[in-house]
């Protein structure tokens, strides 16, 4: 018999059991929408064919687990996880049970850009380095720079940049413009160097596009098999290419920026500066470049990104609920004697101010609930445990939190969770914001890793959006497709494409 013949016989028999079997499991599943998990591979074809729409697809199926979901990949890849949004799991792992449940090594692998910084450090490491940053950032110089800072840059950089946008016409990237913003005010606030992203003209900057690359790669080694991405990462192919270039760019950015400092202290001291770089270098001269490197590529991560994610959300959301801009403007009303007006007309607010606004508060809430910055927190359980859901846990075992899905789930945020309403968010009386536990709402985390920069991000929102709610209409671009981009952190896809023009009360004015 000829050989291809034979290879055909066995390609046809291979054929008929993949199909008997499909047909067979798929009978024994108790839930359609749960994925086929496949001998040899897992349920790995179910999520690379899901890739393009990853967070709507994880929230169907923990919506179908009833807020929980076993995911298996290959044998041996490192890619079974507990998937939940189970706000009392979300308790257990990062509050009640915090020692059991720490960040891992496969993290540390997966954020091997980060170094050895605070988000991703554990133990005794991780302690030591969030005192020292809780000192330094809770210092009364460091949050009024940050209060002085925020406010500048929105009345020099943003308000100019959205009025140009706004007399031409044209539509225009707005996601890009906050991402300028928060990174030219995030490294001011860390480094005490503003790039100028948010310059006229809109130039490009290689620092801030390798944090884009190097953010991209991050989520990709979520759900790629980690000896598929280490290996890619050794020959220097494909993604883990572009892994490296970012790398690089950034070490530079940083390495020379650490020198600068160093240099200007011992010129002539920086006691003066309240960036947190130098906060580091003046409480402690001796510290090593290399942890300097660490922290503050950490804390650019956790500042810059996250922010930008946030105002681009905020306003898409905006955009369809006119009705809470409305509201928004009402109350800002209230507080116009805090305001500064530039010789344009253009007004921004005072920052102690709008600390006072309840409804806007409330509105930064929902969107961060709706669209959390970082959609999905990952942990790995040291010794077997019992979540309160029931389900047992396995020494090793990654539990993958998914906050994205959680503002979309039923059982924790009622029927109406899929919708934007501030006023869940506001206390009876209507002048208080509604207390919600952290381990139901984690923009922010939850537990001892509760984010540091929690008040200093709510002080940026508001300067931002309180600024160009009061000056402009912002309208999304008709047709235009708007949804998460695949990225460890919750960008917008294709951007989000708006135009904008100045209110008529505030160009009158």
């Amino acid at each position: 018999m000829a050989p291809w013949v034979s290879f055909l016989e066995l390609s046809l028999s291979l054929l008929c059991f993949v199909v008997f079997y499909y047909f067979h499991i798929r009978s024994k599943r108790k839930n359609p929408v749960i994925p086929l998990d496949w001998p040899l591979v897992g349920m790995l074809p179910a999520l690379l064919g899901n890739l393009h729409r990853l967070h709507e697809w994880i929230t169907s199926l923990l919506t179908a687990g009833h807020l929980n979901f076993l995911f298996t990949g290959p044998p041996r890849s490192g890619m079974q996880f507990f998937v939940t949004a189970d706000p009392a799991n979300v308790r257990h792992v990062f509050t009640s049970n915090f020692s059991n449940y720490p960040k891992g090594p496969d993290f540390d692998d997966i954020f091997d850009i980060l170094g050895g910084g605070i988000f991703t450090a554990d133990g005794e490491s991780w302690r030591r380095q969030r005192a020292k940053a809780q000192l330094l950032m809770s210092s009364s110089s460091f949050r009024g720079f940050v209060s002085r800072y925020s406010r500048d840059k929105v009345e020099s950089s943003l308000l100019p940049v959205l009025s140009n946008f706004a007399m031409t016409g044209k539509a225009f990237d707005l996601q890009d413009v906050f991402l300028r913003l928060t990174f030219d005010t995030t490294t001011t606030l860390v480094f005490g160097v503003d790039p100028g992203c948010l310059a006229a003209g809109m130039p490009d900057v290689p620092f801030a596009r390798a944090m884009d690359d190097a953010m991209s790669v991050l989520l990709l080694r979520h759900v790629v098999p980690m000896k598929w991405w280490k290996l890619a990462r050794r020959l220097g192919i494909g993604y883990e290419r572009k892994m490296a270039m970012a790398w690089r760019t950034i070490d530079k950015f940083v390495a020379d920026t650490i020198a600068k400092r160093r240099a200007e202290k011992a010129r002539r001291g920086i006691e003066g500066s309240a960036d947190l770089l130098s906060s580091y270098i003046n409480d402690d001269e001796d510290e090593v470049d290399a942890f300097l490197r660490d922290t503050t590529v950490n804390l650019m991560l956790a500042g810059r990104d996250t922010t930008g994610s946030a105002l681009s959300w905020f306003f898409y959301l905006l955009t369809q609920n006119p009705r809470v801009v409305a509201k928004i403007l009402h109350e800002l009303e209230t507080v116009k004697q805090g305001t500064c007006t530039g010789p344009d007309g253009m007004v921004s607010f005072d920052l102690d101010e709008l600390g006072k606004l309840t409804y806007l508060h409330a509105a930064l809430c929902e969107s961060l609930r709706l669209y959390p910055p970082v959609p999905q927190e990952l942990k790995e359980a040291v010794a077997g445990d019992v979540l309160p859901s029931g389900h047992e846990v396995r020494g090793g075992d990654k539990v993958l939190v998914w906050l994205y899905a959680m503002g979309r789930m039923e059982e924790v945020w009622g029927n109406d969770c899929r919708e934007f309403r501030p006023e869940r968010w506001v206390a009876e009386d209507g002048q208080r914001v509604r207390y919600v536990p952290s381990y139901r709402f984690m923009s922010f985390n939850s537990g001892p890793r509760t984010c540091l920069g929690k008040d200093m991000a709510f002080v940026q929102l508001k300067a931002a959006a309180a600024a160009v709610v009061w000056n402009f209409e912002v309208e999304a671009v008709a047709g235009h497709v708007v949804e998460p981009k695949l990225s460890i952190i919750l960008h917008m896809k294709n951007g989000f494409m708006a135009t904008v023009r100045r209110r008529q009360q505030q160009a009158a004015a």
